[in-house]
């Protein structure tokens, strides 16, 4: 954790992040964070689903081939998949997506972040949100999309 937020500060002082991206990205770490403290704690016997990991976050980007080659350069990252009609290109290791960079306003957003949970089954987990009254939307690729009680966008996915 302690790199993520070295990385971050240091492409703050070079201009490459704004403010706005150094805050979404330090709340995201300490977040994260918090909640692997809280599980490694406190098992929670009525979660829905067991969450595994981060999967990926979803940046909304004014420059789509800058942010590519921006990611390229500074991590290693290669194209995983491309979603051309909607401007959308992911990013990461051999196939497995890190970020997901999408051309839509307004940028320098994170437009949605993605939770891997263990077992992952989609009649299941359908069936397992409904009957908690969770409204939940289909993604285009896999798993849902829910909204946290802050709006924001939690993509659900297999581990």
């Amino acid at each position: 954790m302690e790199a993520i937020i070295s990385d971050l500060l240091s492409r703050f002082e070079k201009g490459a992040l704004t403010r706005r991206g150094l805050i979404q990205g330090l709340t995201m770490v300490a977040a994260a964070g918090g909640a692997a403290k809280a599980q490694a704690q406190v098992q929670a016997p009525q979660a829905a689903l067991k969450a595994a990991k981060i999967d990926h976050m979803s940046i909304q980007v004014s420059d789509l081939p800058r942010s590519i080659a921006f990611y390229q350069k500074m991590f290693g990252l290669t194209t995983v998949s491309e979603d051309k009609p909607n401007e959308i290109v992911r990013l990461g290791v051999g196939t497995r997506a890190l970020v997901s960079l999408h051309h839509k306003s307004p940028t320098g957003l994170v437009d949605h972040f993605a939770i891997g949970v263990e077992n992952f089954n989609k009649d299941a987990v359908t069936r397992e949100l409904k009957a908690r009254g969770v409204s939940l939307e289909d993604n285009l690729d896999a798993g849902f999309h829910i909204v946290d009680p802050e709006g924001i966008s939690v993509q659900i996915v297999g581990a």
